[in-house]
């Protein structure tokens, strides 16, 4: 999903690490459906690869560190 940032050129990912929806999951220990529900809401960046989603690594993190800020 894109939010209206700008897209970044090929080149600048190169040492992007991308996550499946079952590994940041896994990371955030939630499921699988509920990263599938940040990605939809625009809550957490997601590119899409056919019938599949990947997230940048940095993505999460910048969503973690938000979403702990929010609540204390």
């Amino acid at each position: 999903m894109h939010s209206g940032k700008p897209r970044p050129a090929a080149s600048d990912l190169a040492g992007v690490k991308f996550m499946t929806v079952a590994e940041v999951a896994a990371i955030m220990r939630v499921s699988k459906m509920s990263v599938y529900r940040l990605i939809h809401s625009g809550e957490l960046e997601a590119a899409r690869f056919g019938r599949s989603f990947r997230v940048a690594e940095s993505d999460v993190d910048a969503y973690l560190r938000k979403s702990y800020d929010a609540a204390g």
